[in-house]
Formats: structure tokens, sequence, C-alpha cells
């Protein structure tokens, strides 16, 4: 009887350690792709942007927008190819890529904080590429979107990030979305931005580009060796 119940305990022993090692399997993988994901949507989407202005004659990116690459604003919008395509294209894909990292870091966590912002981001990237500058007022509105979800997805990361990275991850998105609110609150009272000197495109890079570096950084952050927890 004895040696029975010492087999029957080391086999369930055996069977809890293969179902807790599958568990974590799980955890691992599915953290690993949400950070490649990310990581991959900042590196396409910078490399997208420098490859749009490269072909863009005469791009002048203090002066002019981001979204000048896909269209101008109307009336009279222009569209110079193959920047546009290059552009368009590099928001769609780089969307997807958000939206896919956003499943998998749900699967990873299970934060619906987390999981929205992220979420919106890849929404507003995708409309970013759907809707080119010429159209009005949509494009506007999903690049807004990106932007604050951006900041946002920045500063509610800091919840599900175990390292001192936490903290940096907070500062960039509070100084996205402190900068965005600047921008539209002076705006509506006709005060000048203390960073206009920088010129339209140059303000709005200063709000695009932390964000997908935040993507570079909280994506490494996520391939690394996980930090020890507790599988449900």
């Amino acid at each position: 009887m004895t040696d029975t119940t010492q087999t029957t305990q080391t086999t369930q022993t055996g069977t809890q350690q293969a179902v807790d090692a599958h568990v974590e399997y799980g955890y691992v993988r599915e953290r690993f792709l949400a950070g490649a994901l990310l990581f991959v949507f900042g590196l396409v989407a910078l490399m997208g942007i420098i490859t749009a202005e490269a072909f863009y004659p005469g791009y002048n990116a203090g002066v002019q927008e981001i979204s000048d690459l896909g269209a101008t604003r109307p009336p009279n919008s222009v569209i110079l190819q193959p920047s546009a395509t290059i552009f368009n294209t590099t928001m769609l894909v780089s969307g997807l890529l958000v939206l896919a990292a956003t499943y998998f870091a749900h699967q990873t966590f299970r934060d619906r904080v987390v999981t929205v912002a992220l979420g919106l981001l890849g929404l507003g990237i995708v409309g970013v590429g759907l809707f080119d500058g010429s159209e009005a007022p949509m494009h506007g509105i999903f690049a807004l979107l990106t932007f604050f979800a951006g900041g946002v997805s920045a500063v509610v990361a800091s919840r599900v990030i175990d390292t001192p990275f936490k903290y940096l991850s907070a500062a960039v998105g509070g100084f996205v979305v402190l900068l965005l609110l600047s921008i539209i609150g002076l705006g509506l009272l006709g005060i000048v931005h203390p960073l206009a000197f920088l010129g339209a495109g140059g303000v709005e890079r200063y709000v695009a580009y932390p964000i997908l570096l935040w993507a570079l950084g909280f994506g490494g952050y996520l391939m690394a060796p996980a930090p020890d927890h507790e599988a449900v």
C-alpha cells in the first residue's frame, strides 16, 4: 500500500511539474512574441519614415509634418511617389504589428489597461495608413489617437514592468502626453508654443519619435528572460 501511494504521489508530482513547465513555456513564448513584435514595429516605423523622406524631393523635417510623406493637407494636397506608398504601407504594417503585439501582451499580463492602450495605438496607426493626410478629418483623428495612445501606453506599461525601466517608461509616456496637451492647450489660447522654433515637423517628431524609441525599449525588455512569477 505504501509503495502504491508513493508511486501515485510521484506520478502526480511529475504530471504537475509537466503542467507547470507547459504554462511557464507558454508565458515566456507569448511574452517574447509581444516584445519581438513591438521591437519590429519600432524598427519598421523608423526605417519606413527615413526611407520615405529619402525619396521625397526637398523634404524638410523641420517644416513639414511626418504625414506629408503620405499626402499634404487639403486643399490642393500633394502626393509624391514612391514616398506616399512607402509611408502609407509602413503605417499599415506598423499598426498590424502593434495589434498582434497587443494580443500576445494580453495573453502574457492579462492587464486590461495595458491591452486597451496598446490596442488603441495599433488602431490609430492603421488609421493613419488607411487615411493619408489628404483625408480630412479622418487622418487627423487617427494621428491624434496614435500620439495619445502611444504616450498612455508608455505610462501604463510601467504597471507590468519589474525593473527600473518602469520609471523611464512612465517618464517617456508622461512627456509625450504633457507635450500633446500643451500643444493643444496653447494653440486654443493663441499662445506660441515654447518649441515652435523647431517648426511643425520638429515639434511633431518630439511627440512621435519618443513613442517609437519606447517601443524598441519595451520590446527589448519583454524579449529578455522573464522575472520569476507565479503561474496562474
